[in-house]
């Protein structure tokens, strides 16, 4: 990895692992919680390669177990996953808007498995609250990562990154 590449990297995992405290606007429908934004920064580094994907989950995971506790934790984890998944699609040329497409659904079964042991069997909060609404949240910061990559791509330096990375 290049110096730009790490210091990117460093830059979205410090973001990944603050946005748990900073970010305000949280839905908690028990057993699902989302925090607006909290997928953008997983989003971003599927543009840099799996290694960034692996490094910005794991302060995802670390940001959110220290603010939320173990299994919000856990579900955040599953960026790791998810991020990892992503960029090695984007490696192989598909676009962005696959990638989300195709992630969502999986990113929704991962939360889902995660919380299988922590709450009663009920198909209600696992499929429709927690798998479902994984996804839209994943949807939402997917548009808002949409938006923001547009507008990096911009600029000179950022842009010969993402052109770079993969």
């Amino acid at each position: 990895m290049d110096i730009k590449k790490i210091a990117i990297a460093a830059l979205l995992t410090s973001i990944a692992i603050i946005v748990p405290f900073v970010v305000f606007f949280k839905v908690l429908v028990p057993p699902f919680s989302a925090t607006l934004g909290s997928h953008v920064p997983m989003f971003i580094s599927m543009l840099l390669g799996p290694e960034v994907a692996i490094m910005v989950g794991l302060g995802s995971a670390l940001g959110f177990f220290l603010n939320l506790g173990p299994i919000i934790g856990a579900r955040a984890a599953m960026h790791i996953i998810v991020g990892v998944i992503g960029a090695k699609l984007i490696g192989r040329g598909m676009s962005f808007g696959k990638v989300a497409t195709i992630t969502a659904p999986i990113h929704g079964l991962l939360e889902v498995l995660v919380i299988i042991p922590f709450v009663d069997f009920d198909l209600h909060n696992l499929l429709v609250i927690t798998g479902i609404g994984t996804v839209l949240h994943h949807s939402v910061d997917a548009f808002i990562s949409y938006v923001l990559i547009n507008i990096l791509q911009k600029s000179k330096t950022i842009s010969a990154v993402f052109t770079n990375s993969n």
